[in-house]
């Protein structure tokens, strides 16, 4: 793996891997972190093409595998058994680097992946179609020059007027941000998603959605959950896709409750 790959740590103890989601940084780990308190280890990164972290990617070459790097890439620097928690896309990342088994993982834990493709495959078109009218209308904004194309995207997860309500920082970062997270789409429509895809995935799992998320990300989560042997699931009371920002608490709750049955 070559290029920067964004790296932060802190504290002692079982170490845990914070992987955020796209247009994002591990900064938006932050709260979870405050919240975990001082029992943990804690080791953030950033996908390929937020934060300091190269992007590795094109448009003719996109693959779940080019992100799972770069998440084997920290694990190898951290030295350590780690506890992989992923977010959103980072939840996805992080399913692919468990599913390759190459390092030292003892637990995963993904927080509302964008899992549609665990939809068709379970023969659920409604819920599926819902993913796909997102995406292909936010892409098609995206290439007609809209540079706020990724509001529609936002909004789907969090509920209309989302976006509008974040603060203009982070508004703009999303924007800046936008073309690498349609690689992440990319990636994530091409990471096929089945029990036999899956069955290597032999850790303790735990896979959590938000109580008010849209109804195909819940659904999409839940059949994730299906195709993992022995997978818990958790739902994060009153939260929408948004959970590590607005109810960093729950969230580090059910993480360190996760981390410390896998031990």
């Amino acid at each position: 793996m070559q290029g920067s790959i964004d790296y932060d740590e802190q504290g002692s103890g079982p170490t845990i891997l914070l992987v955020p989601g796209s247009c994002s940084t591990g900064a938006a780990w932050r709260p979870v972190i405050a919240a975990l308190g001082d029992r943990f280890r804690t080791v953030t990164t950033s996908l390929p093409g937020c934060g300091g972290t190269i992007e590795n990617r094109s448009s003719g070459h996109c693959s779940i595998a080019d992100v799972a790097d770069v998440l084997e890439a920290v694990i190898r620097r951290a030295g350590a058994r780690v506890h992989l928690v992923g977010h959103s896309f980072g939840g996805l990342a992080a399913l692919a680097a468990a599913r390759r088994a190459h390092l030292p993982v003892a637990s995963l834990t993904v927080l509302e992946a964008p899992a549609a493709e665990a939809l068709r495959t379970a023969g659920e078109p409604e819920h599926y179609r819902a993913f796909r009218d997102m995406t292909d209308a936010y892409f098609a904004a995206f290439a007609a020059g809209d540079q706020e194309a990724v509001a529609g995207m936002i909004d789907f997860y969090g509920g209309p007027g989302t976006f509008a309500a974040w603060p203009q920082k982070v508004r703009g970062y999303a924007i800046a941000t936008t073309a690498a997270n349609i690689l992440d789409w990319a990636c994530a429509y091409g990471f096929a998603l089945s029990p036999s895809s899956l069955v290597g995935v032999k850790l303790p799992t735990l896979i959590a959605w938000g109580e008010a998320s849209h109804p195909a990300a819940q659904r999409a989560n839940q059949v994730l959950a299906s195709y993992l042997a022995g997978a818990s699931t958790a739902t994060i009371s009153g939260a929408t896709h948004f959970m590590i920002a607005t109810h960093a608490k729950e969230v580090a709750a059910i993480i360190a409750d996760h981390v410390g049955r896998a031990g």
